[in-house]
């Protein structure tokens, strides 16, 4: 059971610092659907595409991408069927990996960049880390539901139903409804910052800007661990949908394990500097390996003259 988030009684200033930081904006079409992103940043250590889970949007991540973007260029999309991009009729997880890599070469993203996923985001990067070639080079994995290689676990089994979309007669009673799923604690003023910006005016009435059919239908299926060329690291929340039992079927694959101590499903609601330092640590111990792989170049170079 997730614990109660105490109350926060003022919001933190590194909160107001970050959402106050004003992303780039733009929009690139994948197959007649207009897919909208948001940046951070400009080049440094490595390019970074944050991706949302289902029924979320990239506005999930304005906290979390500033703090990333102090060394690293950041960009977040709303994948179709979410936030401002437009929806489809159907939805498929190829198709949305083929947004994320539209995305990044609009910010002109050379392959080697790094993805990190939540939920169903988390299955769309992993989707896109084990094509061959694979433009990622590394991926981070939030609490994504995740099976043994070649299973097929729809992720309806694992808690993730299809979220319904009602219909509300203004914006203010939406956002007091904003409730994530599966239900859990959040910080006041990130789940009150991330509802204002989830709801949209339509014919009907006020509603959320998520299409309900895209949790619908077979196609949502346990993410595949399984060796694949990009690093990979899997964070778990402690209070998510997944069980502390997937740390062997993700070690196995040769994958790094991180707990979330006292999270949420989105650790971005009440975790979120946990969050951010969870990634800063994966991307910290990548740096050190491409130091270390670098330093053996140079050693093995300096031999081979030496011959």
């Amino acid at each position: 059971m997730t614990p109660t988030v105490e109350a926060v009684t003022t919001v933190p200033q590194w909160f107001t610092t970050a959402i106050e930081t004003i992303p780039r904006t733009g929009e690139v079409v994948v197959r007649e659907a207009r897919i909208r992103y948001r940046s951070w940043g400009t080049a440094g250590e490595r390019n970074v595409v944050l991706v949302h889970g289902g029924a979320a949007h990239s506005r999930w991540w304005d906290h979390i991408a500033p703090l990333l973007a102090t060394t690293n260029r950041v960009v977040a999309l709303d994948l179709s069927g979410h936030g401002d991009s437009d929806h489809r009729t159907t939805y498929d997880v190829p198709t949305w990996a083929e947004e994320i890599v539209a995305v990044a070469e609009a910010n002109g993203f050379e392959p080697g960049y790094t993805v990190v996923g939540h939920s169903l985001g988390g299955l769309v990067t992993l989707e896109l880390a084990k094509r061959a070639p694979s433009p990622v080079r590394e991926a981070i994995v939030i609490d994504s539901p995740i099976g043994v290689f070649g299973s097929k676990v729809p992720v309806e089994a694992q808690g993730l139903s299809e979220v319904k979309r009602k219909f509300y007669p203004s914006a203010a009673e939406t956002i007091a409804r904003f409730r994530p799923v599966p239900a859990q604690e959040s910080l006041a003023f990130v789940s009150d910052y991330i509802a204002a910006a989830s709801v949209v005016e339509t014919p009907e009435g006020w509603s959320w800007k998520f299409d309900s059919t895209i949790l619908a239908g077979g196609h949502l299926l346990a993410a595949q661990f399984t060796a694949m060329d990009a690093r990979l690291a899997y964070f778990r929340a402690e209070y998510g949908v997944v069980s502390a039992s997937v740390r062997a079927v993700v070690e196995r694959a040769g994958a790094s394990f991180v707990e979330l101590p006292q999270a949420g499903h989105a650790p971005m609601l009440d975790q979120p500097l946990a969050l951010v330092t969870g990634i800063r640590t994966a991307f910290a111990a990548w740096n050190a390996e491409n130091a270390r792989a670098a330093a053996a170049a140079t050693t093995a170079a300096a031999a081979a003259a030496d011959e």
